[in-house]
């Protein structure tokens, strides 16, 4: 558990105020942000890879309420954005253009278009017919576009399979074998520039060994493109580094990662850029639910029925993802229970036979680690109105993000 959550005289708070307090007074469902967690990660990132001449932009699709990019525009990230709308939210928040990069297999006319005006550091490229497609709209801009070339290096990032990204079998980035033709087509594109090469091989990755073998593959890729005349400036390596979810399954820490890195990169000519989203913000939230109801079959099988469901929280069923959950009144005594929400699936659920503190209808739970695609992948499905948000910092606290309403519900509807 973050340290910013911590049990005070058995009640659970957040950095200094008590968790139950923003319960009863906002309600739950309750997302609370740790302005304390996000900027001591920040901090020993950057301290970690300060031996490297880099550029830490945060991943916004991880969390993309304007409070918390503004955390980091404050610290000096820039941001890495997937689409004209998380542009839209990183300009809002304070990151500056020249600090965004924008990645993304699908990117529309109107991301590239919306990208290009608003002169941001580098926009990727992830096929040949995007190259082409990136230059129309250049030269209708009357402009020359810097960009970078997402390479598929083919590496097995050893995690779950709907979080890896690196292998010939996925969507993302061209494959190595076809870069001869992005060296032909490139040089007959004239509203483009190839400054840099990207790589992001998956999420939550616990080993070094995957970082290494693609470094390894990006340097000689890099020397090929400059051999064919090309001058790379910056290679970027996306994210992945892994946090901790389960207690008992620790993550290594982020140093290993850096001992391993800066020695391959320290001297490689290029400014490396790095995309960390989840490693800064998974475990700086958390997700307040209430009990409604406890229930047993007649088999002895216990249910705790919860406020929150899938609509707020889908990495469970999505990811088969595991979150600690607590309870804000510590308890020495357990259960073992499923924790499942009010939506009308049996999908809906956060932990299944799980052993657990004791509870009472009523009583408030905290699902862990909910700071990375918790609320932005959250959705209205069963008639959900969003939850609210909050960021505390020290003993201050603040709304960032309102309930909706049933009005906001309805409000582009005809």
């Amino acid at each position: 558990m973050d340290n910013n959550f911590i049990y005070k005289n058995n009640k659970l708070y957040c950095e200094q105020v008590p968790i139950k307090t923003l319960a009863e007074k906002f309600g739950t469902p309750l997302y609370l942000m740790s302005s304390n967690s996000m900027q001591n990660q920040y901090d020993y990132f950057e301290k970690a890879f300060s031996k490297l001449n880099h550029l830490t932009c945060y991943a916004v699709k991880a969390n993309f309420n304007l409070s918390v990019i503004n955390l980091f525009a404050r610290a000096g990230s820039g941001a890495d954005v997937g689409s004209r709308g998380e542009l839209f939210r990183a300009l809002k928040a304070g990151i500056p253009s020249e600090k965004i990069v924008m990645s993304g297999v699908g990117k529309s006319h109107a991301d590239i278009e919306h990208a290009i005006k608003s002169k941001i550091l580098l926009l990727s490229t992830e096929s040949l017919s995007e190259l082409k497609y990136i230059n129309q709209i250049a030269k209708k801009l009357n402009t020359v576009v810097d960009i970078t070339v997402r390479v598929n290096p083919s590496v097995k990032a050893l995690t779950h399979a709907h979080i890896s990204t690196g292998g010939h079998i996925h969507k993302f980035g061209i494959d190595e074998v076809l870069l001869p033709e992005v060296f032909r087509l490139a040089k007959s594109l004239y509203n483009i520039k190839i400054v840099g090469l990207d790589v992001h091989i998956g999420s939550q990755l616990n080993s070094t060994a995957p970082y290494i073998k693609t470094i390894k593959k990006l340097l000689v890729i890099k020397k090929n493109f400059e051999d064919h005349g090309f001058n790379i400036k910056y290679l970027d390596l996306g994210g992945g580094f892994p946090v901790t979810y389960d207690p008992s399954k620790p993550k290594k820490d982020l140093k290993v990662f850096a001992d391993t890195i800066i020695p391959l990169l320290q001297n490689c000519g290029a400014k490396i850029i790095f995309e960390p989203g989840r490693y800064f913000v998974a475990n700086a939230g958390v997700l307040i639910t209430q009990v409604l109801y406890l229930k047993e079959n007649s088999s002895g099988k216990k249910f705790v029925i919860v406020d929150a469901g899938m609509s707020e929280l889908i990495r469970p069923v999505l990811y088969d993802a595991y979150h600690h959950i607590i309870s804000v009144n510590y308890s020495s005594k357990k259960i073992v229970a499923d924790v499942v929400g009010p939506i009308c699936e049996s999908a809906d659920f956060f932990a299944k036979d799980r052993e657990m503190q004791t509870v009472r209808e009523k009583d408030y739970l905290v699902v862990l680690s909910t700071g990375a695609y918790g609320g932005v992948m959250g959705s209205n499905y069963n008639g959900r109105l969003r939850p609210t948000e909050v960021l505390i910092d020290g003993k201050n606290f603040k709304v960032i993000r309102k309930r909706e309403t049933l009005e906001q519900f309805i409000q582009n509807e005809i």
